[in-house]
């Protein structure tokens, strides 16, 4: 059939119908060009399907239809979706495993636990700091026996010297700023604050770097996120519903941001009477477990209400390293070795996935 016009031809194709659809591929806007000459026809059609099937029954019905020996056809199926290769900032690359905690409310024995679980880890051998990234209550000094001490400053390299207690390396803004001292500042100043306490600080070659977050999901964890590679998110709840409410939003921050979960820690998790050792569930026990099955994950340690744990807080001396028989430093110390051992499986994964990776990038 000989076709005059580039219109004759758009008629024919009004035709086609779109496969599995009952709308022509006019209607629909895929034909983009059409070009009619004296012995050619070529048309262009631009569909949503890489469908291979679909092509092959698009192309047979237009085909059909022109009935034109001369006819020209191309059918662009979409263009694969830009995927831009990940790039992990890392603003303490000599830093191996970097463990958040957080939780979705305060109150809740959060720095209390990432000071004994940062002890209970260098008790096992490894190189571990604390970085206090509370920036609104930065309660870590104080429980480590430092609140009185001021960080110093190394002269040639011009960064801030963590503080040490218990084979631990710390840093606070409790320690740069005179105790009670507010910091009224808004999210920007947040982020840099943290920013600053991961590169203008004198950390060693650390296995693990614990990180004590501020209550909530804001601006301080997804600047964390973003500045490190974080190994593990640990979440620390109480027993009570209004705390489990909170906490899965702690666990639901972890989950958009790809962040591993290690596990939650129930604390208060029932009360140890110091006159006659019995246990009662005050706050309720055991409940954490529906966080667990929803996310996958596991209950690190249920850690009960004992005085001795708040005593150690106030008096700078954390229950792991001053009562380590107590059944309190034992649950950090169980929780610390579930913890290591989930850093060493995640290492093996990102080794995994990076010899995976390696034959696809010599090919480029």
């Amino acid at each position: 059939m000989a076709y005059q016009t580039k219109e004759q031809v758009i008629e024919v194709l009004k035709q086609v119908i779109y496969p599995n659809f009952s709308k022509d591929i006019v209607s629909f806007g895929f034909v983009k060009e059409v070009n009619v000459g004296k012995d050619s026809i070529s048309v262009t059609i631009d569909i949503p399907s890489s469908s291979q099937e679909v092509i092959d029954a698009l192309r047979k019905d237009v085909v059909a239809k022109i009935q034109d020996s001369n006819l020209t056809l191309v059918i662009n199926p979409p263009k694969p979706a830009h995927k831009p290769q990940p790039t992990t900032k890392n603003l303490a690359p000599h830093i191996k495993h970097f463990v958040m905690v957080s939780s979705g409310k305060g109150g809740v024995g959060k720095s209390t636990t990432s000071v004994n679980l940062a002890i209970a880890l260098a008790q096992q051998g490894q190189k571990v700091g604390l970085l206090d990234a509370d920036i609104y209550g930065p309660n870590i000094p104080r429980m480590l026996g430092l609140n009185v001490n001021k960080a110093e400053v190394d002269e040639d390299q011009k960064k801030l010297i963590p503080l040490k207690a218990f084979g631990v390396e710390m840093m606070s803004m409790g320690v740069l700023y005179d105790e009670g001292q507010s910091l009224i500042w808004r999210g920007p100043m947040i982020m840099r604050a943290i920013e600053q306490m991961l590169t203008d600080v004198l950390w060693s070659d650390l296995d693990v770097l614990v990180i004590d977050m501020p209550p909530g999901t804001g601006d301080a964890q997804l600047t964390l996120a973003q500045s490190v590679p974080v190994s593990a998110g640990v979440v620390v709840t109480t027993p009570q519903k209004v705390s489990l409410d909170d906490s899965a939003r702690s666990m639901d921050m972890f989950d958009k941001l790809k962040i591993p979960i290690a596990g939650v820690i129930e604390n208060m998790s029932g009360f140890i009477c110091p006159n006659c050792g019995t246990e009662y569930d005050i706050f309720g026990k055991g409940t954490s477990e529906i966080l667990t099955h929803q996310y996958d994950t596991t209950l690190l340690a249920q850690v009960p209400l004992e005085p001795k744990v708040r005593e150690g807080g106030d008096n700078g001396k954390p229950i792991v390293f001053f009562e380590p028989h107590s059944q309190s430093a034992k649950a950090y110390m169980n929780a610390a070795i579930k913890i290591w051992d989930f850093l060493q499986k995640v290492k093996h994964h990102n080794l995994a996935d990076n010899r995976e990776i390696q034959p696809t990038q010599m090919a480029r």
